[in-house]
């Protein structure tokens, strides 16, 4: 038998086994994840740090799946030192696969603060600069909290366009139309909730008022421009077709 020390506590272990082996057998906590007792140890996931004194006398980090036990070595498994590799370690553990629910829950169990699990937006700022040099509107602005940067609802009142969402890269940005209200929303943070207008041809509820009070408040006045009717842009398309039409069949 072998004595080693492990959080200045004496334990006995058997010769051959490994440094995590032994805390195992004997109730010591030590994280781990790809450790298995049936397969040959590979030190893959690093969680499993230690601290040790290495032979030249200088403390030192190593992975207790592969250090094996021997006589007279002084362990330590939550120093300051093992804390900082794990840390480390989780957070690359955690950029790899943050939708495992597993790594957060260990990390949690070892005090270990991780990232907020990603959200989906990049911080390309594409939705606040559009909204902001384009629509013009600045329903949109980037955020400080205690995570970082954050899109949210900016000084600017939200007129429903959904250019923001038909920008976005990654989607995060919904805009969903029920009963008749238009609800633009980033992550379920609501941005804007406004009532959708009826088109006049179809029925269908299509734009917001907000939209088409900006739309004709931007579009220049024309002499040939007939009476303004609320179509959505399906009608507006039908109804240009057949003119269309009509006009090449006159011509003949």
């Amino acid at each position: 038998m072998i004595e080693i020390t492990i959080n200045k506590q004496p334990i006995t272990c058997t010769e051959g086994q490994t440094v995590l082996e032994a805390a195992r057998s004997h109730n010591i906590s030590i994280p781990h994840l790809c450790f298995h007792p049936a397969l040959k140890p590979s030190g893959a996931c690093r969680v499993c740090g230690v601290e040790i004194t290495s032979p030249t006398g200088r403390q030192t980090v190593m992975l207790s799946c592969v250090l094996k036990v021997k006589p007279g070595l002084v362990v330590l498994t939550d120093s300051p030192l093992v804390r900082s590799h794990r840390q480390k370690a989780f957070v690359r553990l955690f950029r790899m696969a943050p939708q495992a629910h597993r790594i957060r829950d260990l990390a949690h169990r070892y005090r270990v603060d991780l990232p907020p699990e990603p959200d989906g937006c990049i911080r390309c700022r594409l939705c606040i600069r559009v909204c902001q040099e384009i629509v013009k509107v600045g329903a949109l602005k980037m955020e400080k909290t205690a995570a970082g940067g954050q899109v949210a609802k900016g000084d600017g009142q939200c007129i429903g366009c959904g250019t923001c969402a038909n920008l976005c890269p990654t989607s995060v940005i919904q805009v969903t139309d029920h009963d008749g209200v238009r609800t633009v929303a980033i992550q379920g943070r609501m941005v804007g909730q406004l009532p959708l207008e009826r088109c006049e041809a179809c029925g269908r509820m299509y734009a917001t008022a907000d939209f088409l009070n900006r739309v004709s408040h931007i579009s220049p006045g024309h002499p040939d421009t007939k009476e303004h009717h609320n179509l959505c842009p399906a009608c507006v398309k039908l109804m240009s077709t057949r003119a269309m039409t009509e006009k090449a069949h006159l011509k003949k």
